[in-house]
């Protein structure tokens, strides 16, 4: 178990960051956030814990270790704080599988999530073909994740893992969306939406996010 609290470095709007927390605050481990603003990202003492200049990453005081990719820092969660398999498959299949979902995450979910909000309020050109496509793209990942869950309370054995906690964070940004709200998927994608729903109802989850929207309210 962590003695010392491990230093998130994140940002108050990016999903990843928050991706981590969920993952630190579901295994109850004490840690630290320190906001990166994004004019800090590419200096030279950002640099030398992420060379490239994104966050999250993390610093470990327990093991020394810093690292950074949302996906290897759960993995290094994992293996280090979990052993008690709290959040992770015991059989080997499962633990396979449970990666396929993480690797699908952070190659399929997060890129095409995070165009959808790009091409939809920051790009300077409103470009409706790209919006469109990657509203489609939305769409069709959560077709994925809804028909895997079909009879299925989780997407790896019947408990909860850290594979179903790393789709939570994009999600609870795409999902305040119009056409793209929990709602909207209740009649294509009810497993999804049973599933989800269930995942903003954890209490983990919830102080995550609680904290992420007070630090978003007007002050």
């Amino acid at each position: 178990m962590a003695t010392q609290s491990i230093q998130l470095y994140s940002h108050v709007k990016g999903p990843n960051p928050w991706k981590v927390a969920t993952i630190l605050e579901e295994l109850g481990l004490p840690y630290e956030t320190e906001f990166v603003n994004p004019a800090e990202l590419h200096t030279p003492v950002y640099e030398k814990i992420n060379p490239n200049g994104r966050v999250p990453a993390i610093h470990d005081p327990n093991t020394d270790i810093t690292l950074w990719e949302s996906g290897a820092i759960i993995n290094y969660l994992m293996a280090t704080y979990d052993k008690d398999n709290k959040l992770q498959p015991t059989g080997i299949k499962e633990k396979f599988e449970a990666q396929q979902w993480l690797f699908f995450q952070v190659s399929g979910q997060g890129p095409y999530f995070g165009q959808y909000t790009l091409f939809s309020f920051f790009h300077p050109e409103k470009i409706s073909s790209a919006v469109d496509r990657y509203a489609n793209e939305i769409k069709r990942v959560t077709k994925v994740l809804d028909t895997a869950l079909e009879g299925k309370e989780y997407l790896v054995e019947s408990k909860l893992t850290y594979a179903d906690l790393s789709f939570v964070s994009w999600y609870q940004v795409i999902t305040q969306f119009p056409g793209l709200r929990l709602e909207d998927f209740k009649e294509t994608c009810p497993n999804f939406v049973n599933w989800m729903g269930k995942m903003f109802d954890r209490p983990a989850i919830k102080k995550v996010f609680e904290f992420k929207a007070s630090l978003a309210a007007p002050k």
